[in-house]
């Protein structure tokens, strides 16, 4: 992957999350990402993983990303993106793009009447439209999903 590259999305025509219930399980106890903790007994509530993650179910999208643009927005290669397209997209929102035909995903720049995306990595440069050029703002990315090789 080049400098010029963009984090893409993949192609795929998105389709809208149903409303339909993801339940998993949420234990009341917390991990400690530094040093242990003394362990407790494990108790626990089922959650809805869509109520969580989706706030309009009928404008809300997931897309898988591509590429190493948003490194350091926490956004990998492959990770799943949840984009809700009811949220207006505002100065500093992570969103999904599209530029000339191609979704991208990259912080929305918007000052003093000024339009750009910037990468959240700094070997990639701003896509500042050119002349003619348009920028559709397709969605706002609100969370990402996550896979570990398991």
């Amino acid at each position: 992957m080049n400098s010029t590259e963009s984090l893409a999305i993949s192609t795929s025509v998105p389709v809208p999350v149903s409303d339909a219930p993801l339940l998993a399980m949420l234990l009341k106890n917390r991990v400690c990402a530094g040093f242990p903790s003394p362990a407790e007994d494990l108790g626990g509530q089922r959650i809805d993983l869509m109520q969580m993650l989706v706030v309009h179910p009928q404008a809300t999208y997931f897309l898988r990303s591509r590429g190493h643009s948003m490194v350091e927005a926490g956004i990998f290669d492959n990770d799943i993106l949840v984009v809700d397209r009811a949220i207006k997209p505002r100065h500093n929102h992570i969103v999904v793009a599209i530029v000339d035909g191609d979704f991208t995903v990259k912080y929305l720049y918007q000052r003093s009447g000024r339009v750009k995306l910037k990468s959240a990595n700094p070997t990639f440069p701003e896509i500042v439209p050119k002349e003619g050029q348009t920028i559709e703002v397709w969605g706002v990315v609100t969370a990402t999903i996550k896979q570990f090789g398991v």
